[in-house]
């Protein structure tokens, strides 16, 4: 085979990603828990002028509420020390349980936190609470990013905070219910222009209508998909379980692509475009690419999904 998935990651190289995302993240995790938590504060109330975030429904955040309750009824002190457990990844009931939550139910959870903050019934940021310089620093860099950028540093600072619960030997991920596929007369096919490709158009659309059974029939078993800033997810089943605990209600929005074969029959294609996520909606169009490489089957070997560093990188189409 001419391909590995670790060759296949270099396919389309002049592909410009969000490098400032990881480097922001890792900036972020160097700071104190307090100054994280201000942080998250201050750029949730910023972020909330300009884009409208939307609340979660009741089935992703059914799983929370105890713990959330269990948090509404402590004293502010006690609060307090809550998020800065979490923050710090402390081996704690709640930050263990936290640990076991789907993205979605974590940033439910924290938006939650966010309207209780407003209320008066969460703890506040203290009043007069000064960044330190490094925090400031951080603060200043994400409000320089666009909408998709700042919202994937946040989401992934918060996804990573509880207790690891591989730390924890065996345990239970908690997700909210699986949406179910749209019927067929409720769906709408994407075009992509300079591409025809089906096993590409079928990908947008299944992934669109949240038809995860059909999607995963267009990998090869030994297939593998790259999350944007992530390592690769390899064999069906594990990418099959990533779609549907992270990919529902996603809304993909394909604009052009471009398509090369390689050696041995197989087939590289790049396709760039939007994504919108049930939390934004479509006040926030992320500029995405998706780099494929297809075997002789016409099946996926391999698809990296890419944030891209700028707008303009939706033209990039160069290999």
């Amino acid at each position: 085979m001419p391909f590995t998935i670790d060759s296949a990651r270099s396919i389309f190289p002049n592909t410009l990603t969000a490098d400032t995302v990881p480097a922001t993240i890792a900036r972020f995790k160097q700071l104190s828990a307090e100054d994280q938590l201000a942080l998250i504060w201050f750029a949730y109330l910023e972020m909330g002028k300009t884009i409208t975030i939307a609340a979660p429904g009741a089935a992703n955040m059914q799983f929370a509420e105890g713990t959330l309750n269990q948090i509404k009824q402590m004293s502010f002190q006690e609060q307090s020390q809550v998020m800065c457990d979490l923050t710090n990844r402390a081996d704690t009931p709640i930050c263990r349980t936290y640990g076991t939550w789907s993205v979605n139910i974590k940033l439910g959870f924290w938006y939650r936190l966010g309207e209780w903050m407003e209320q008066g019934f969460v703890a506040p940021i203290p009043e007069g609470y000064q960044l330190s310089a490094n925090a400031n620093a951080v603060l200043q860099v994400i409000r320089g990013l666009d909408a998709g950028q700042q919202i994937t540093v946040l989401r992934n600072n918060v996804v990573d905070m509880g207790y690891d619960p591989g730390l924890a030997g065996t345990y239970q991920p908690v997700t909210e219910p699986v949406v179910p596929a749209k019927e067929i007369s409720q769906r709408t096919k994407v075009n992509i222009e300079g591409l025809d490709n089906p096993t590409v158009l079928n990908y947008m659309n299944n992934m669109n209508a949240n038809d995860f059974d059909a999607l995963i029939e267009l990998f090869a078993p030994d297939g593998a998909l790259q999350p944007p800033f992530q390592k690769p997810i390899v064999g069906k089943d594990a990418v099959f379980r990533f779609f549907r605990e992270e990919c529902q209600n996603l809304k993909l929005i394909p604009e052009r692509g471009v398509i090369e074969p390689v050696e041995d029959g197989f087939t590289q294609i790049k396709v760039t475009g939007k994504v919108q996520t049930p939390w934004f909606g479509a006040a926030v169009g992320m500029n995405m690419a998706w780099r494929f490489l297809l075997n002789p089957d016409d099946k996926v070997f391999f698809v990296a999904i890419d944030l891209l560093a700028s707008p303009k990188e939706l033209m990039n189409l160069a290999r």
